[in-house]
């Protein structure tokens, strides 16, 4: 066996990690990393069209899987180009290792072609950003990246340049374990002592839980019987606390609906379980606040605290369950229910009429077809804007379903490359883009990438020719919308030309039959579904009030129409109420 150089020492190292694919695209100073991976058997190189694609597909498999994954980009432009994603995997605490090649390494600082300083760039979106400028510093600088990008939940960045990763490694290089999982987190007795007598103390508590409570539904759910608490959740706590609970009072936010919004101003203990809900306007601030997460540095940063708990929420409710009374007086809850299950009557009258006959189609239509149509453990990756409000009120979450889009980052553009990291984890498994024609046609140069690696992606994608979210900005704030109107092609018809399934829907009776059509594809799909631009609907005179009041109104106001089967749900568990 020859001499190993520093690319391939430092393929080796990922492979060592659990990585599975390097996503990115090639060229100059990443070459001798792009041959390394060419003549290493246990890791692939998954060659995409943008390198913003390569780094939203990597925080998308670090979020299906939980494992490491990796990107990268070649010096100055190519890396910068990841920068979107790996933002977007840092806030999403997507463990990614981001290699960005750098000039020759004799050539930084002296203005040299393409010359860029990625080690100062990186640093806002990354937990460590480091530049290896010498072959001995490999392998402990990789070492060090991967552990924190595991350790703490999201991006490490390595700065390597071309003429360093071509050179030979040292010899009897040290070989060190590696830390690929993360621990749980117990709190103290302290503080969960403290927090069992504020909840003993308590007569209405209410349950706010975030993507922090991932792996903890059993724990919440017999902790929510216990002290009889209704339960909200954010966005990102969608997928893994509304199925199968009866206690669930809604989501809140400015995509909100039910009662969750009054269920936490009207307790008066409000419980934060893994959750860092950027949106402090709809956190009370004349109740008690405790909350729990494993991330110290978010304790407090939303709202004022009462009790600050460091902990995992699993490991903390399994310590605190057994130590809290059992509540017996559930009227709270039952006024809770009973409010939620009222609202989503209310906005899902107005979606149902005449829903199946309205063209342009609506697009809550669209998403509720989809609900059904897709698989039981579909992984639904979801473009910023209109489509958030479509997955948050119509995807049913079920334990299995997975829900993945930049709900922290906010950028468009993300459902396409999501979807083709999530995809590469299990061909087998159904993996739907929803996405809108904006962010669609912003990246839509890797719709060739599903074509190139025959991904069976189905890209269901939400055509209202408009950036309606920006366009329901401007409404909303009184101004004439402007420069949000698209002129777009036959999405299907540019699928098609690519060497994919495309087709084209116009009229609701042909919706679900395309979808089936598309999901029994082997291969990539595109259903492009001309929906309605005037889906969301303003009052004609917009008051100073209505602005201010937007992100309390907006489920009210603006943002009617439906919330899908989440009101069977709501109706299932009203049977838990008792009559007069």
């Amino acid at each position: 066996m020859g001499k190993q150089n520093v690319a391939e020492q430092f393929v080796d190292l990922l492979v060592r990690a659990g990585v599975r694919r390097l996503y990115g695209v090639v060229g100059d100073s990443l070459n001798p990393v792009v041959d390394a991976v060419r003549r290493n058997a246990a890791i692939d190189w998954i060659h995409v069209r943008h390198e913003e694609t390569a780094a939203f597909a990597a925080g998308a498999e670090a979020q299906v899987t939980g494992r490491l994954a990796a990107c990268a980009g070649s010096c100055g432009p190519g890396n910068l180009h990841l920068i979107n994603g790996l933002y977007d995997a840092h806030r999403s605490m997507a463990p990614v290792l981001a290699l960005a090649s750098h000039i020759p390494s004799g050539e930084i600082g002296l203005g040299y072609f393409q010359e860029t300083h990625p080690d100062r760039l990186f640093q806002e979106c990354s937990h460590y950003c480091e530049l290896i400028s010498s072959p001995r510093q490999m392998p402990r600088l990789l070492q060090s990246a991967i552990q924190h990008a595991v350790g703490r939940s999201g991006v490490s960045v390595v700065v390597l340049p071309g003429d360093v990763a071509g050179e030979p490694a040292p010899e009897k290089a040290a070989r060190s374990a590696l830390v690929t999982t993360r621990p749980t987190v117990r709190p103290g007795d302290a503080e969960i002592d403290a927090l069992a007598e504020m909840i003993d103390a308590a007569d209405r508590v209410t349950l706010f839980c975030g993507r922090g409570t991932a792996g903890a539904h059993a724990e919440v759910m017999e902790f929510a019987g216990r002290i009889k608490s209704p339960v909200g959740h954010a966005l990102r706590g969608k997928e893994f606390i509304q199925y199968d609970n009866p206690y669930d009072v809604g989501m809140s936010g400015l995509l909100g609906y039910g009662a969750a919004y009054e269920a936490t101003h009207g307790c008066d203990l409000l419980i934060l379980l893994g959750t860092d809900f950027p949106y402090n306007a709809f956190l009370p601030d004349d109740v008690r606040i405790a909350q729990v997460d494993v991330r110290p540095e978010v304790l407090g940063r939303r709202s004022r605290l009462d009790l600050a708990v460091w902990g995992d929420v699993r490991e903390t409710l399994r310590c605190l369950i057994p130590r809290v009374r059992e509540k017996t007086d559930r009227r709270f809850l039952d006024r809770m229910l009973k409010k939620h299950a009222d609202a989503l009557e209310g906005v899902v009258k107005a979606y149902t009429r005449k829903v199946d006959k309205h063209v342009p189609i609506h697009p809550e239509y669209v998403a509720a077809v989809l609900d059904e149509v897709a698989g039981a453990d579909t992984v639904f990756t979801v473009d910023t804007g209109m489509c958030n409000v479509w997955a948050a009120r119509y995807i049913s979450p079920n334990g299995r379903r997975r829900i993945i889009g930049s709900f922290s980052h906010g950028s468009m553009a993300n459902a396409l490359p999501m979807a083709i990291g999530a995809q590469f984890t299990d061909r087998r498994r159904q993996v739907v883009a929803m996405a809108g024609d904006g962010g669609f046609s912003m990246l839509m140069g890797d719709f060739l990438t599903l074509v190139q690696y025959d991904l069976p992606v189905k890209v269901v994608l939400f055509n209202n020719s408009s950036l309606g979210m920006v366009e329901l900005e401007m409404l909303v704030a009184g101004l004439p919308s402007h420069g949000t109107a698209n002129t777009n092609p036959d999405f299907a018809a540019v699928a098609r030309a690519c060497g994919a399934y495309g087709v084209r829907v116009e009229k609701p009776k042909q919706l679900a039959g395309a979808l089936k059509d598309a999901f029994r594809h082997k291969g990539p799909a595109l259903v492009d579904v001309v929906t309605d631009p005037n889906a969301l609907s303003i009052p004609p005179r917009i008051s100073a009030e209505m602005v201010t009041g937007f992100a309390l109104s907006a489920s009210k106001i603006v943002l009617d129409g439906g919330v899908g089967r989440m009101l069977q749900m709501a109706r299932s568990n009203l049977r838990n109420v008792p009559r007069p």
